[in-house]
């Protein structure tokens, strides 16, 4: 007895473990097909009654990995705020990481996410979530299955809060600005009042700025509080860079007024109050145009959360009633009038539409429907009343499975993301050693306390570790928000970056090239009435489910032809069908079928193969063991299909067609839509073979599918992209799901994925180039050779200016056109 299963595999780097893993499946006795997808890290298996799970584990856990047993483990998205830079996410990674039952975790500071696989067997989340606050970071708790999100009224207020502080910020730093620098400029020295004029009363100037510079630090306490209690902790992050530096900026200066208090007057050139000031207010300026711009990325998800209704009606003992939508439970009938949007998904009874469907599509115009057609949760009824028997709710929807896709995807890290996050780890402590030792070889090369220290805070402010930690995210985000837009569900970071490098595009002929809606074209037999032969294969067809099947049922009861009773009906998987009517024994099937039961089809041949040439599929009809006729059935290709193909080619792309009709058909289809690499009379179980014969010759391959027989291979090609009218279980196993069932839409994907990671690479150049640049600037490089010395205040703008300049970079994308 076969079985099949899906076990999550932890510690995959990149294509060559999913090769390790898929290599030592094989020798596990019991296992007789093992496909590893790389992409959402997972192993599946097909295995009979000798497999033994514990002997794999085993295996793959010598090979360095971790199998995550799917009855014990849970995953769990959890919004947190507090993350004020990069190296909070790297804490709560290292933190979490190293207690007993975390499987595996992924903190996203760029939507401040925290996704965690555990055992719940050894940790409870409550631990979890302790361990989370007992870190200084808060746990935010959505009650409303993802339609009311707390996290983004949480964010909101943030952001108000820290424009509000900004404001009264520069309010104290304008007039500290102006006081200290103003007597600098040659020529308005005068331009302040004698009073606190640093020439004419130096106390009243110092004492004036202490006061105007303390608010200014209240202000900004946060700074101080998170950053010396993580530095205690030995957990620096950019809190702490910028508590450091001001605070030591701060303390000079206080020193230095206590001894122009003294008498010491001319210590009034050796205050950085102004510095202070400056640095807490512009990087309170940037912190809020990087929470906005943070807001910015993920408004795909907000947009999709918004498109569900409130409220829906309901029949309750044939009376109208409205009620929330979290009150609709499955088999309740819903009444949706023109203008309204569809509450929940469900199953017409009654009426017939017009449904804009345009928020899962892409697809502007509206899909017609009738009863025993689906309706789905957000989309609009444009001119007919309808009602229905509600079938999916609440976090069962197609939106609301959407929306979490889409949030999974923009959670996950891509591949190339790995850099940042290892420099960024390490970032932090090595900054401060820099600005500790630079200023301390200024002191005993200078003998000047003041230049040091400038050197010292200079370093600390102009180092901006969230630019690293900004760079992949954010893109992902708008990447995979820009997808859903239009349709294309992108399901991880690692199938975003993967899908730019595709060489080869393999598309499954049924369903994707073509409409999957075949039809008889025509009926050829010289043994018997062609009208009794269709009712034979029709009778015979009835219990197929394969779509040329469904065609010949179709065009018998469009005849009004009256089905036989079968006696006997068997499927033969890849051939056809046989079956037992009237003491009459059927075959029908391909040519493979006729030649693998010794059936004669010589008389037939000619006529086959001008099916074929014409781009029909001929199906054999023998009955005894005797030919007796063909039924031609064709389908109709779609209508972007060539010039989809057209667009591949033209970008260097190789493209294949896979099927397993005959060579002729199959040449004839796929020359009607440009394609010269064909992979004809291909069964379903080597589909997945022939994807892996193309990745042998090292090229990168997408398989695009949209049938049960196709998942094998969605899940071994290197992204597997499905057509979103496909079964649940080929969009289950791919990477990228089409949800207008559109094949241009891989050309799309594609493009897509190209924009993102080029942007990712912009942020990531600019990112490391800035720190690159900036901090041995700051650490007095130029100096030496008689160039410039780096303003604290420069730095801080500077700092600001990096995180919020990657943001805008990666907001770019939304203007990535179809």
């Amino acid at each position: 007895m076969k079985e099949s299963i899906s076990i999550s595999i932890i510690g995959m780097t990149c294509a060559a473990c999913a090769k390790r893993i898929e290599k030592v499946s094989h020798e596990v006795k019991g296992i007789l097909e093992a496909n590893v997808n790389f992409s959402n890290e997972k192993l599946n298996i097909v295995y009979d009654n000798n497999f033994n799970i514990n002997e794999l584990k085993n295996k793959i856990e010598k090979l360095g990995y971790k199998i995550l047993e799917n009855k014990k483990n849970k995953e769990v998205n959890i919004d947190i705020d507090g993350m004020t830079c990069v190296s909070c996410a790297n804490r709560i990674e290292k933190v979490l990481s190293s207690k007993q039952g975390i499987e595996k975790i992924d903190v996203n500071f760029a939507n401040e996410k925290v996704k965690v696989i555990y055992n719940n067997e050894k940790i409870r989340l409550s631990s979890i979530k302790q361990i989370i606050e007992d870190l200084g970071f808060k746990v935010i708790e959505n009650k409303n299955n993802g339609l009311d999100d707390e996290h983004a009224k949480i964010k909101q207020k943030e952001i108000k809060i820290l424009w509000t502080k900004f404001i009264i910020s520069a309010i104290f730093t304008i007039p500290l600005l102006y006081i200290s620098m103003v007597p600098m400029i040659r020529g308005l020295e005068n331009l302040v009042p004698s009073i606190i004029n640093m020439n004419q009363n130096p106390l009243n100037y110092a004492i004036v700025q202490l006061f105007l510079t303390v608010p200014i630090m209240i202000i900004g306490y946060k700074f101080y509080l998170i950053g010396f209690k993580l530095l205690f902790q030995k957990a620096p992050n950019m809190d702490s860079l910028i508590a450091i530096g001001t605070t030591a900026a701060f303390l000079y200066s206080l020193y230095n007024t206590i001894r122009i208090f003294k008498g010491n007057l001319h210590f009034v050139h050796s205050l950085y109050y102004e510095t202070v000031g400056v640095i807490i207010t512009l990087i309170l300026l940037g912190k809020s145009l990087e929470t906005i711009s943070k807001r910015k990325t993920s408004d795909a998800i907000k947009k999709l959360m918004g498109l569900a209704p409130k409220y829906a009606t309901i029949l309750n003992n044939g009376v109208e009633q409205q009620v929330f939508i979290d009150e609709v439970i499955k088999e309740d009938i819903v009444i949706v009038k023109p203008g309204e949007k569809v509450p929940v998904d469900g199953i017409i009874i009654d009426g017939e539409t017009y449904v804009d469907e345009s928020m899962l599509t892409g697809e502007s115009i509206p899909v017609s429907k009738k009863i025993g057609d689906e309706v789905f949760s957000a989309s609009i009824n444009k001119n007919g009343f309808i009602k229905f028997k509600a079938t999916k709710v609440g976090k069962d929807t197609a939106l609301s499975q959407i929306i979490k896709l889409v949030e999974d995807a923009q959670g996950t890290k891509a591949p190339i993301a790995k850099i940042a996050d290892i420099v960024s780890g390490y970032f932090v402590p090595i900054v401060c050693i820099i600005a500790l030792v630079s200023s301390l070889l200024w002191y005993f090369v200078t003998k000047d306390l003041e230049f040091s220290i400038t050197i010292f805070v200079s370093v600390l402010v102009i180092a901006c570790p969230c630019a690293l930690g900004l760079a992949t995210p954010t893109a992902i985000m708008v990447g995979t928000g820009k997808g859903a837009e239009n349709g294309i569900l992108i399901k991880s970071g690692e199938a975003l970056e993967m899908a730019y490098k595709i060489e080869t595009v393999v598309f499954d002929k049924t369903g994707t090239i073509t409409e999957g809606k075949p039809i008889v074209t025509d009926i050829f037999t010289n043994k018997i009435d062609n009208i009794e032969l269709l009712k034979l294969v029709a009778s015979a067809e009835k219990a197929s489910e394969h779509p040329l099947g469904e065609a010949i049922v179709k065009r018998a009861i469009e005849e009004g032809l009256d089905l036989y009773y079968i006696d006997r009906f068997n499927s033969i998987t890849g051939f056809g069908i046989e079956a037992e009517i009237k003491d009459k024994k059927l075959l029908i099937g391909n040519m493979a079928l006729m030649k693998k039961s010794n059936i004669d089809i010589k008389e037939f041949q000619k006529e086959a193969d001008i099916f074929a040439s014409n781009g029909k599929t001929p199906m054999y009809v023998s009955i005894n063991n005797e030919i007796a006729g063909i039924i031609a059935v064709s389908d109709v290709i779609k209508e972007n299909s060539k010039e989809a193909v057209k667009s591949l080619i033209k970008m260097g792309i190789e493209v294949f067609m896979i099927t397993g009709d005959n060579e002729k058909t199959a040449n004839s289809i796929a020359n009607q839509v440009g394609i010269t690499n064909v992979l004809s009379e291909v069964l379903p179980k080597d589909k997945a073979n022939q994807v892996e014969l193309i990745q042998k010759d090292n090229k990168k391959v997408a398989m695009v599918g949209d049938g049960i027989n196709d998942a094998p291979a969605l899940a071994k090609a290197d992204v597997g992209i499905a057509i979103g009218s496909g079964t649940d279980i080929a969009i289950e196993s791919a990477d990228i799901v089409l949800m207008k069932s559109d094949i241009k839409d891989v050309v799309t994907a594609i493009l897509l994925s190209k924009k993102t990671i080029l942007n990712i690479k912009q942020n990531l150049f600019w990112a490391f180039a800035y720190n690159a640049a900036g901090i041995p600037i700051a650490a007095g490089i130029l100096y030496i050779f008689g160039g410039p010395l780096l303003n604290p205040m420069i730095g801080a703008f500077a700092m600001s200016l990096s995180s919020v300049s990657v943001l805008l970079n990666a907001l770019r994308l939304k203007n990535f056109k179809i």
